[in-house]
């Protein structure tokens, strides 16, 4: 975990919520100069940091609406930091707790070095990045009312329907699957949103596929040339890791993308594992996703495996090989080199 621990003349602590600022500026002596609240007004703001322009640091818990603060404060040249919500554990603690309290407490975190640090996204990749989160959750949905499909026919002791739900005729023969009127209505709900769905995502990712072309395409072809690695894979491995030279070590990323293991110990005593959610979750999905299809056809990678599960479980093989992976698309990324799988497979 990395601490802001640089100094300025004054450090602003700011409480954000979706339509109120609470906002705390101190001095380095630790003395309180503004502490109120505002609305979510970049007019109002300005007027109190106006006077510090140069020589004052703002930072904010991470949440939804950190977006608009931080390019504002790009806007008026202000040195602008984010906090790591699940490491601001100063905030959450104490009898007392309130909008007042956790801005002045941020304050005094960034003053004391303390502050941990959460990546500011780059702002002309941010909303594509948002727009293939939001794909993946509307393709989740439409597992889960495919899913629904299969399960009203077992509700009614029926066979499951062997329909290609892709298919132009789907929606005909899924109804002719059920005689009563009103299972027909809602399992007609049901397809009528996948459709719309599959016509509605294949524009998304187009799209985003042309997004990515435009911010970095030969990353996209990099990956791309990974066997089991396809466009949505590619696309969320570049919109999730944002810029690859944020990573000074290979173990950092790995760190950050969840692919080690983590561990409390005391003592000289084990206690189980802490931290398994810092991090990002749709890497460690991407990575995971990635080394399952690799595997599938590939001799070369399933004799590897079978050499990882002599000295473990297959669970914890794949979660070493997907480990394997992501190694060896840091380095690719880094040094934008072509995926060579004799090497990536040596011992």
């Amino acid at each position: 975990m990395n601490f802001y621990n640089n100094t300025h003349p004054y450090y602003c602590g700011i409480d954000l919520h979706a339509r109120i600022l609470y906002v705390c500026i101190i001095d380095q002596e630790g003395k309180t100069i503004v502490h109120k609240e505002i609305s979510d007004d970049p007019h109002k703001l300005f007027a109190i940091l106006e006077p510090y322009i140069g020589n004052i640091i703002v930072g904010v818990e991470c949440m939804h609406c950190w977006y608009w603060v931080s390019d504002f404060c790009d806007d008026i040249g202000v040195d602008f930091i984010l906090g790591h919500a699940l490491y601001m554990k100063a905030i959450h603690g104490g009898k007392a707790k309130n909008d007042k309290i956790d801005s002045y407490k941020i304050a005094k975190l960034m003053r004391g070095g303390n502050f941990p640090l959460a990546y500011v996204y780059p702002k002309s990749m941010r909303a594509t990045r948002d727009l293939l989160r939001r794909r993946m959750k509307i393709v989740r949905h439409g597992a889960d009312l495919k899913a629904h499909i299969t399960n009203t026919a077992s509700q009614y002791n029926l066979p499951p329907p062997k329909v290609i739900l892709k298919n132009k005729d789907a929606q005909h023969l899924i109804n002719q699957h059920f005689s009563d009127p009103v299972v027909k209505r809602t399992v007609d709900l049901d397809m009528t949103l996948i459709k719309c769905y599959q016509a509605e995502l294949s524009k998304v990712e187009w799209f985003i596929e042309q997004q990515a072309k435009k911010h970095n395409p030969i990353h996209l072809q990099l990956l791309k040339g990974i066997n089991g690695i396809g466009r949505i894979l590619a696309l969320t491995i570049i919109y999730e890791i944002g810029d690859i030279n944020r990573f000074s070590s290979v173990q950092k990323f790995a760190s950050y993308a969840r692919l080690v293991k983590c561990k409390a110990e005391s003592a000289g005593k084990t206690y189980g594992t802490s931290g398994n959610k810092i991090g990002n979750a749709h890497l460690k999905w991407a990575f995971s996703e990635a080394i399952v299809l690799h595997l599938r056809g590939n001799k070369k990678a399933q004799n590897y495996l079978l050499k990882l599960q002599r000295r473990m479980s297959k669970a914890k093989a794949l979660s070493a090989f997907a480990h394997k992976l992501g190694r060896c698309i840091f380095y690719m990324l880094k040094h934008e080199k072509v995926f060579d799988e004799n090497k990536f497979l040596k011992s």
